[in-house]
């Protein structure tokens, strides 16, 4: 028997905000995982500052894990197609040198 095609998802995005981070914070509870974003305005080393929270997101575990999927699959496809993506940034710094 063929597989059923899945239903395409609608979605309205006409009332979303975009925000830009480049900090994230990953905490739980044993229901929910939660992930706080904010703007580190001194990336390198440690900031001097607090660093603003301004967007938090909160999703139970299954959501969770299929966000995971998504993300680990996007990044699969980019680091393919533009190379590795070096997260120390101690490195990143180094190799320009």
């Amino acid at each position: 028997m063929p597989e059923e095609a899945r239903p395409q998802l609608k979605i309205d995005d006409s009332k979303v905000v975009a925000t830009y981070a480049n900090f994230c914070r990953v905490t739980g509870t044993p229901e929910e995982l939660i992930v706080d974003f904010g703007l580190n305005p001194q990336p390198m080393g440690v900031p001097s500052e607090p660093i603003p929270v301004n967007q938090r997101l909160v999703l139970n575990f299954y959501t969770a894990k299929r966000l995971y999927h998504a993300l680990g699959m996007t990044l699969q496809r980019h680091e393919k197609a533009f190379g590795v993506l070096e997260v120390d940034v101690n490195k990143r710094v180094q190799a320009q040198h």
